[in-house]
């Protein structure tokens, strides 16, 4: 390990701020590159002497590129990670989503770097694959510009890697949770819009039956990895799943909810929305090939640490 920073994008963020926490504990510095929109201060431990924050946009290259400068790898987190905001407003999200990418890409040459980990996603997959195990050769699909422009992000990313010797590890992640993740966008995670509107007394609203699943992955369990992606000495080509290759239904999460909390507040079951995948699970497999999964942190300890339980 050099004494270089890793450079993580969007490292005030949900994900990002534990990636920075595992780093400082293993003795890394780390650059920060964050325009705080939705990332924040209070997230990272600016007190630290190893932690330095650049306040800023990754559409911005030459910011990117003066952020780069000096560092050993690159933690490419940052986008605007909701999908309805894609849709939205999808040229403003691919100034972040893809030009933000590329712009890394071209940081990363100019400065010598080789090695990346990329925050890709399951939307790349669509619909496809719905009720079985998606693995990394699912046919790729995406619906959104949100999903379009991680695809093309990889896509690129494989070009560096074939033209200028990177080494990307490119993670599709599934459904991450745990503390930080902001419940005030509606379209942020389930579980921390369900554990705010529970600790709070809020009524819960739920799309469709309850019987929809999803593969949720702790945020720490991911972060482990994201730091194996760092620091191994060799990178296998092709994009891999983050999931536990197993599902929970949303009546099984609020389950689960009630146990932590106590008594729920009301839910209701509302028409499923238009578009909404009602079973996601991703294989494992190229995962437990290529590292060393952490074991899997349990559910209700999940959203214990969610909500300071």
């Amino acid at each position: 390990m050099s004494d270089a920073p890793v450079l993580i994008t969007g490292g005030a963020g949900f994900i990002g701020s534990h990636l920075t926490d595992a780093l400082l504990a293993k003795g890394y510095a780390v650059r920060i590159l964050d325009d705080l929109s939705t990332g924040k201060r209070s997230n990272l431990p600016l007190d630290n002497p190893r932690v330095e924050l650049i306040e800023g946009d990754v559409a911005d290259a030459a910011l990117v590129a003066r952020a780069a400068v000096g560092c050993q790898a690159v933690a490419h987190l940052a986008a605007v990670a909701s999908v309805q905001a894609s849709v939205d407003d999808p040229v403003k999200t691919h100034q972040s989503n893809f030009i933000g990418t590329l712009n890394v890409c071209e940081a990363m040459r100019q400065a010598g770097i080789k090695r990346v980990v990329f925050a890709s996603s399951a939307a790349v997959y669509g619909n496809n694959g719905e009720g079985e195990a998606i693995t990394e050769d699912t046919p790729k699909a995406p619906l959104t510009p949100y999903a379009s422009d991680k695809l093309a992000g990889e896509h690129y990313f494989d070009f560096y890697r074939r033209q200028h010797g990177f080494e990307p590890v490119v993670f599709r992640f599934f459904n991450i949770f745990g503390p930080r993740q902001d419940p005030s966008s509606p379209y942020s995670g389930v579980i921390s819009i369900f554990a705010e509107r529970a600790v709070n007394g809020l009524p819960i609203a739920v799309f469709g039956d309850g019987e929809q699943t999803r593969d949720f992955f702790y945020v720490e369990d991911l972060v482990d990895l994201v730091v194996q992606g760092i620091e191994m000495p060799t990178v296998a080509e092709g994009a891999v799943n983050v999931g536990l290759n197993a599902t929970t239904s949303l009546n099984e999460l609020l389950g689960a909810l009630a146990e932590v909390v106590g008594d729920l507040p009301p839910v209701s079951y509302l028409p499923a929305r238009s578009g909404d995948i009602k079973h996601s699970r991703a294989s494992n497999q190229r995962l437990l090939e290529r590292f060393e999964v952490p074991e899997p942190t349990p559910l209700k300890v999940g959203l214990a640490r969610l909500l300071g339980r």
